[in-house]
């Protein structure tokens, strides 16, 4: 098994040409990296939390 820093990482989203969308089109692709970003952020919270609760447990 990998460990954290072992594990490959992913090639990430991929940019899209910016020159052919609307306005309208560049607000909702914003929304969506938005969303995104939002979802990472909770799980990065989510394993964060899971590491000190196992760090804490192995403490004791």
């Amino acid at each position: 098994m990998f460990d954290e820093e072992e594990r490959p990482k992913p090639k990430g989203i991929q940019p899209m040409d910016l020159d052919t969308m609307s306005i309208e089109a560049l607000g909702e692709y914003i929304e969506e990296l938005e969303a995104e970003i939002a979802r990472v952020r909770d799980k990065i919270a989510a394993k964060k939390d899971a590491r000190g609760a196992a760090e804490s447990f192995f403490k004791s």
